[in-house]
């Protein structure tokens, strides 16, 4: 099965999402096919060379093994991509390759980016997470003093292929971090601006069980769902000017999590999750939603195993990091919260207002 959806930027800027689960040798071919008159630099996940290498047509010389962790997205592995790319004598005509989850293909979209002002860049992702947010719209980037993402651009991949066979060999503990994500598409589906109700939301309750088995029709249909709003948002506002910050929703506290946990406590899904619990209650509390989309929500959460944050952290630290956020401004932090049935809004905050908020 192969589903193709199609990202147009603007009149200069369009490229294709290949969403399908053939072979890894129909993979190769159209690889190759996109490739074949291009010098490749090949930026693959440790875990995944460990994996896959021998199934993916490349040579060991084109190859840079990238070690795994959120931590592993810094400057000195940039240079050293930067480099890899320098000795391969890679040219504006030539292409990176990035495959792996979020960390792979930000750090290396952002090399792209970079090389020579900007190269051809290609995404496949393989994990849940990536394949269904990072992978698909143009943000890359690298972490920088204990900010997650504060060095970055924007900028389109030629093509981005997912190919749902990765996803076999996914842990546990990440194919969760990806259901993380999906959750959030299901609570933001009606401010998306897509052009037809896709009735997400209904898909997860009604499919926990086909989802968690990762079912493969059922999780093609779950990614294209998925990326089928991801790319109205993007369309309206590539570089998160205005509508694009509804992607955010759960990411202030969840990125705050992550940041004082060092990246090494939760995943970005789950960390995202927690930041989801959270925002609704306070939505419910404030009145913006009513209690029954509330429970139904918090109940769709919980059917695929997610529970609410117990550890309490000290909250003028947490308060401290998201002023730090790259979505914040001089005086305020932004917040994205649920404001009707699969609506969602943007709010700021000052500081001490973000602290009562949790305090409350």
């Amino acid at each position: 099965m192969k589903q193709t959806l199609n990202v147009k930027i603007n009149e200069n800027k369009e490229y294709l999402i290949e969403i399908s689960d053939s072979n890894f040798e129909s993979l190769n071919q159209e690889i190759y096919e996109l490739t074949k008159n291009q010098k490749r630099l090949v930026v693959i996940s440790k875990k995944v060379y460990k994996l896959y290498f021998s199934e993916l047509n490349f040579s060991e010389e084109e190859v840079f093994i990238f070690p795994d962790g959120e931590k592993e997205k810094n400057y000195k592995n940039y240079l050293k991509i930067m480099k890899k790319a320098s000795s391969l004598g890679l040219t504006r005509n030539d292409v990176i390759i990035a495959i792996g989850g979020g960390v792979v293909g930000d750090i290396a979209g952002f090399a792209a980016s970079t090389y020579m002002r900007g190269i051809d860049f290609i995404q496949i992702p393989t994990t849940l997470l990536s394949a269904v947010d990072s992978s698909v719209g143009g943000k890359t980037a690298i972490d920088f003093n204990g900010v997650k993402n504060i060095i970055g651009s924007f900028y389109q991949p030629k093509k981005v292929f997912i190919n749902i066979n990765f996803l076999k060999s996914l842990d546990k503990k990440q194919f969760m971090s990806g259901l993380g994500e999906v959750l959030k598409y299901a609570l933001i589906e009606e401010s998306c601006g897509y052009k037809e109700s896709l009735f997400l939301y209904e898909f997860l309750a009604l499919g926990v069980e086909k989802i968690l088995e990762r079912e493969p029709v059922t999780m093609i249909r779950l990614i294209e769902y998925c990326l089928n709003l991801k790319i109205a948002v993007v369309q309206q506002d590539e570089k998160e000017g205005g509508l694009r910050k509804i992607l955010n929703l759960g990411h202030t506290l969840g990125h705050a999590l992550e940041a004082i946990t060092k990246y090494s406590k939760y995943t970005h899904g789950e960390a995202v999750v927690y930041g989801m619990f959270f925002i609704l209650k306070w939505a419910y509390k404030k009145e913006y939603i009513p209690y029954s989309y509330y429970r139904l929500s918090i109940e769709l959460i919980e059917k695929y195993g997610f529970k609410p944050l117990k550890h309490k952290y000290n909250i003028e630290k947490l308060v401290d990091l998201m002023k730090k956020d790259k979505k914040s401004t001089t005086s305020k932090i932004t917040f994205i919260v649920p404001c009707n049935k699969k609506q969602v809004k943007e709010i700021k905050l000052t500081p001490l207002e973000a602290e009562f908020m949790f305090k409350e």
